[in-house]
């Protein structure tokens, strides 16, 4: 086992991933991982350079990539690996430039402002239901219930779906978590997805049928230059788009105002000073960000650094290192709300940048904005809070008390 091995299967690393990924960066920026199968990047550099160069390093296959299956539970699996070697986040140019035009075409700007208001009537909701009781969990009782609506909505998922959606979600991702996945682990997110892809063919067909004002409508009719997208293309599409849209914003949100509890100045100043809630919301994302790695095969053998990757080796791009790399960030573990520039990794970088970005920007500079409106004296409820060592990086629950502005 190679000597960061340990240090990256324990919980200190999950609940705290920033002192190894320093370590890494040091002694080893480009590491084998024994148990993970892989190679870890841990240089801003680096990072920017495999994302952007596809050709050289794929999206193809990469989420299967560790699975070292025996053959009868790869066939039983196959749907599972089938989904992840297809669709938007799977696939690279010219298929993934064919499908990003056209799923771009719901997330242009326009609709983005359209969502406006509706986004500040559930955050205003959100927060009134819980004012007078002077407590919340920031999770469960507002960045949860906030992006699973708001996406929800524009697809056209009815609100009584919500809560199984988000079951659905938790354990499709839930086979990317562990380096080698056991059957069991496999076979679960594989049952939540088979959930998820009929639920969303069965609107598909009835959409082709009877549209709405939906973005699942806009995706069946959806049409550039004479290319649409297939039924199984859309179904994928709405798998990521779901599970995406809410997930990284959930912890985005409650990231950002946990990291504003741990810096009282910062809180302050974003409090004195609400037009730097754009600023606010770039820092939490390269600060604390919801999503820490991604993945790539290398198609070719090829140096980085001074190792040699060889072609089919999956590579693991720790976008959370390079987000506090100090090459690129000064104090890279200082919370900075006014840091200029802040070119991070949170949102991925070349031509798989999330196309849903805006999207959750959008989100959580109004749900922050509005906390620090209405709230005063926010303060932690309890100091034994425990990170998810699940593919997402946030908070399990953050309850917090407050006074009424």
């Amino acid at each position: 086992m190679g000597q960061f091995d340990s240090a990256l299967k324990s919980e200190a690393f999950n609940q705290n991933p920033y002192p190894v990924y320093h370590q890494l960066r040091r002694e080893a920026p480009v590491y084998w991982s024994d148990a993970w199968g892989c190679w870890m990047l841990t240089r801003y550099d680096d990072i920017t350079w495999t994302l952007q160069d596809y050709q050289t390093f794929t999206s193809l296959g990469r989420l299967t990539a560790t699975m070292d299956l025996p053959e009868p539970l790869r066939e039983k699996v196959e749907p599972l690996v089938r989904h992840y070697s297809q669709g938007l986040i799977n696939v690279d140019p010219p298929d993934h430039t064919r499908m990003r035009k056209l799923v771009h075409m719901a997330f242009t700007p326009r609709a983005i402002r359209k969502m406006a208001a509706y986004i500040e009537d559930i955050v205003e909701r959100l927060i009134d239901e819980r004012i007078e009781r002077g407590e919340m969990d920031v999770i469960w009782d507002f960045s949860y219930p906030l992006p699973v609506t708001v996406i929800a909505e524009m697809m056209g998922i009815p609100v009584e779906d919500h809560a199984k959606f988000k079951a659905w979600s938790r354990e499709i991702v839930g086979f990317m978590a562990t380096p080698k996945p056991s059957a069991e682990v496999l076979l679960n997110s594989q049952d939540a997805l088979l959930s998820m892809q009929q639920y969303f063919r069965e609107i598909y067909a009835k959409r082709r049928q009877q549209p709405e004002d939906d973005l699942i409508t806009a995706l069946v009719l959806a049409e550039l230059e004479g290319d649409k997208l297939s039924e199984e293309e859309m179904v994928s599409s709405c798998v990521t788009i779901l599970i995406g849209g809410h997930e990284t914003t959930t912890y985005l949100i409650a990231n950002g105002v946990y990291a504003l509890l741990q810096h009282p100045d910062q809180l302050r100043l974003l409090r004195d000073n609400p037009a730097l809630d754009v600023s606010a919301t770039e820092e939490f994302l390269r600060y604390e960000g919801p999503f820490q790695r991604n993945r790539r095969i290398a198609t070719r053998d090829v140096k980085i650094g001074d190792m040699l990757v060889k072609r089919g080796q999956l590579i693991m791009q720790f976008l959370g290192a390079a987000n506090r790399d100090p090459a690129q960030f000064s104090d890279p573990d200082t919370l900075d709300i006014r840091r200029s520039p802040n070119k991070h990794l949170a949102f991925g970088y070349g031509p798989h940048f999330c196309v849903g970005a805006p999207l959750g920007r959008l989100e959580a500079s109004t749900a922050i904005r509005a906390l620090l409106r209405k709230l005063r004296g926010i303060r932690l409820a309890r100091e034994d809070l425990q990170w998810n060592s699940a593919l997402f990086r946030g908070l399990k629950s953050l309850p917090i008390q407050f006074d009424q502005a």
